[in-house]
């Protein structure tokens, strides 16, 4: 039984890294706006489809051949970035900011309704397209590598490696460059950053266009690594890419970032053992359950997180 045990944590460390760069779109924008962009898991999806049609597209046209898949990967990533990070402002635009001082619930619904949106556009614009409404693109690295006693695809190796690129780079850009030290500024107060000089709409609009970046570009990421997609796969890793955040603690970048692989290692050991370990009783089917249920005792027992801050409130 303990045999698979490097595939099955290798197997967690490429989803985690997914859902830690997913989870970053969320603590970016909750850490300035305290609000939770449930459409960000559509976002994802939006840019797992647009890589997979600029691959299909290639590959019609024969341009895959004898192209390194290396440079075909960059640039799938890039349009997929440029496209759903217009998207995501355009979104920020017209669906949160003139609900900006509304009550939370108001944008919280309106974020619902572009999800819902965003599936039933992908789903329409794909059957009307293709006939049906799940892709499956071309796999630019269909290899294996062998690390220690284990054989790893080579497309999971890549996954983990532009995953944790994309973090540091976030990373530095956060806390190295005008306008990511102009983003702490209106995260801690966005009046008193107002007063000086900063122009809060433009970080607002600055941190939808790089989460959305991120999250288009895991989605092309996860069509890599799992092959076909559909208009719903949004939802159920936007619900655990924001588990990771909760986990790590909401607005954290670094809690974001461990909350996001502590869940894929989790879920990942859960799926592969916990039939054997349960006599059958309960299947690798129920790993989603775990992660929601890891869900429900932080929010209960540690709501700040792992690496939040806790909040005192006087009465």
């Amino acid at each position: 039984m303990w045999q698979i045990l490097p595939q099955v944590l290798v197997d967690g460390l490429t989803l985690g890294f997914m859902y830690a760069v997913v989870a970053l779109g969320y603590t970016m924008v909750y850490g300035i706006l305290e609000f939770i962009n449930f459409s960000h898991g559509e976002i994802f999806m939006v840019g797992a489809f647009v890589g997979t049609e600029v691959l299909l597209i290639m590959d019609a046209n024969g341009a895959l051949q004898g192209m390194n898949p290396f440079l075909a990967l960059i640039l799938a990533l890039i349009i997929s970035m440029i496209v759903t990070g217009l998207l995501g402002v355009g979104i920020e635009r017209v669906a949160y900011r003139p609900l900006r001082n509304a009550p939370r619930l108001v944008p919280l619904i309106s974020a619902i309704g572009v999800s819902f949106f965003l599936q039933d556009v992908v789903r329409f614009a794909e059957a009307l397209h293709r006939d049906t409404f799940y892709l499956t693109g071309p796999i630019l690295f269909p290899g294996k590598i062998d690390i220690g006693i284990a054989q790893v695809p080579s497309k999971a190796v890549i996954v983990v490696i532009v995953a944790i690129v994309m973090m540091i780079t976030l990373t530095f850009f956060i806390n190295k460059t005008k306008w990511g030290i102009a983003m702490r500024a209106v995260s801690q107060d966005q009046s008193t950053a107002s007063l000086m000089t900063i122009n809060v709409d433009k970080v607002i609009m600055l941190t939808f266009l790089i989460g959305s970046s991120l999250g288009g570009a895991t989605g092309v990421l996860f069509a890599q690594n799992y092959g076909t997609i559909d208009p719903f796969i949004g939802f159920i890793l936007g619900m655990k890419a924001f588990t990771a955040a909760i986990l790590g603690g909401i607005g954290n970048l670094r809690g974001a970032m461990l909350g996001g692989v502590l869940l894929g290692l989790v879920e990942s050991l859960a799926g592969a053992y916990m039939g054997p370990l349960t006599g059958g009783a309960f299947g690798g089917e129920y790993k989603d359950v775990i992660g929601f249920a890891i869900l429900i005792l932080v929010l209960l027992f540690k709501p700040e997180g792992l690496l939040g801050e806790a909040v005192k409130e006087k009465v």
